[in-house]
């Protein structure tokens, strides 16, 4: 019979993996080898996704943000060669959309910064509404034929593009560079000019860099493999979404969007890893 991790050593494996440490850093801590934290963090996450899958739907949002972060998988895009699975490795893309009240993210997807991803992200973004909303993007040109294929015409959609400074050279260079000027673009509908941002969505991008030790930049932190970054990135939005108290909101942000009526725990996210699709 096969050995099983008892249930705390499992919620501690998980809580280190959501609060940023790496997986070494994890073995060292919790003194689990990291093959089994890896298997135990896709498994955890697959059922992570079957939670987000049951519960994030029929959302009742107003203003949605919209954005991509960049990560990789196994090595960077520049030394991906011919013989490589370009599919398996290179750069990779986190899409995520956030609501700009309630802060849940109801919608996330792990791919290439191409149409294909931009599609299948969007659909599954419109799946999980219930109203009319208002959308938010960066100037990325994928979005707009997504948008369209996704809600048809039936949303208030609108484009910000930021302009920055030249990147600094010599002392400084990793800040980011100062914002020049901001162009806000109506692409469809009729959306609040006021409204269009992705502020809280780039937020979110540094909260997903400083709670998975993977996006880290200027580390030698990265996944090795596109189905751990995949599963990093659902067991991150499930511990967000369901368990960790919003500092503004001072609940979560499921319970802010009317998903769920309690605070979740780590022992439930682990629990999730016994279901089933």
């Amino acid at each position: 019979m096969a050995n099983v991790l008892p249930v705390e050593k499992q919620e501690a494996v998980v809580r280190c993996l959501v609060d940023g440490a790496s997986v070494r850093a994890t073995e060292r801590i919790v003194g689990v080898h990291r093959d089994t934290i890896l298997r135990l963090m896709v498994r955890i996450a697959d059922g992570c996704q079957i939670l987000h899958d049951r519960h994030v739907r029929d959302l009742d949002l107003r203003a949605v943000q919209v954005d991509e972060i960049w990560g990789f998988v196994h090595k960077k895009q520049r030394w991906v060669t011919k013989e490589d699975d370009a599919s398996q490795c290179g750069d990779f893309w986190t899409f995520v959309a956030i609501d700009a009240d309630t802060k849940i993210v109801p919608s996330y997807l792990v791919g290439k910064r191409d149409g294909a991803t931009a599609n299948a992200f969007m659909a599954d973004l419109s799946a999980r509404l219930s109203r009319r909303v208002q959308i938010s993007s960066d100037g990325l040109n994928a979005y707009v034929d997504a948008v369209e294929r996704a809600f048809g015409g039936s949303v208030d959609y609108g484009q910000i593009v930021k302009f920055y400074e030249a990147e600094p050279i010599g002392a400084g260079r990793y800040s980011p560079p100062k914002v020049v000027d901001v162009e806000r673009v109506i692409v469809e509908g009729h959306p609040d000019e006021a409204d269009i941002s992705t502020s809280y969505v780039e937020r979110q991008n540094l909260t997903m860099r400083m709670n998975m030790r993977r996006l880290t930049r200027l580390t030698n932190a990265f996944s090795k493999k596109v189905e751990n970054l995949r599963a990093a990135v659902a067991l991150h939005f499930a511990y967000y979404n369901f368990v960790r108290i919003h500092q503004t909101l001072r609940v979560t942000p499921a319970m802010a969007a009317g998903v769920t009526p309690r605070v979740w725990t780590i022992g439930d996210l682990v629990a999730a890893g016994s279901l089933k699709p």
